[in-house]
């Protein structure tokens, strides 16, 4: 597969970037958002818990919103049902985040217009995790 990123938009978004908030990250090992999380993680990436339930997470600081992330973000990656989704999108825009990802599932049209239309990248429904070992095995 090509990885150049004429080619492969996600492969360069995921090589440029360092640091994702995890929006609606759980601690419980058995829940999709901590082991995508602890595997982008082992790849090196920045991982920041974004949970208002959680006071850290996989050794990270959790933080209530993303507005409190008191750091520079690449990407926002959404665990949250489709409803939650466009607050979270407001406040990427409101950050200047440069990409969002929703998770599996997790589409939401109208937001990702928005996004796209304040010059963020979008992933809607695909899984950062099988796109990750998909191009970086």
């Amino acid at each position: 597969m090509a990885t150049s990123p004429e080619s492969d938009p996600i492969a360069d978004l995921l090589q440029r970037s360092e640091t994702i908030a995890v929006v609606g990250i759980s601690c419980n090992p058995m829940r999709p958002s901590h082991g995508v999380s602890a595997y982008m993680q082992s790849h090196g990436y920045r991982i920041i818990p974004v949970n208002p339930n959680i006071t850290e997470c996989l050794g990270e600081k959790a933080y209530a919103s993303l507005l409190d992330v008191p750091e520079k973000i690449d990407i926002v990656d959404i665990f949250r049902r489709p409803e939650f989704v466009e607050e979270v999108v407001n406040q990427a825009i409101q950050l200047k985040v440069p990409a969002v990802w929703m998770q599996e599932e997790v589409i939401h049209e109208k937001a990702a217009a928005k996004a796209r239309q304040a010059g963020i990248f979008v992933v809607m429904d695909h899984c950062i995790l099988k796109e990750h070992r998909s191009r970086f095995r």
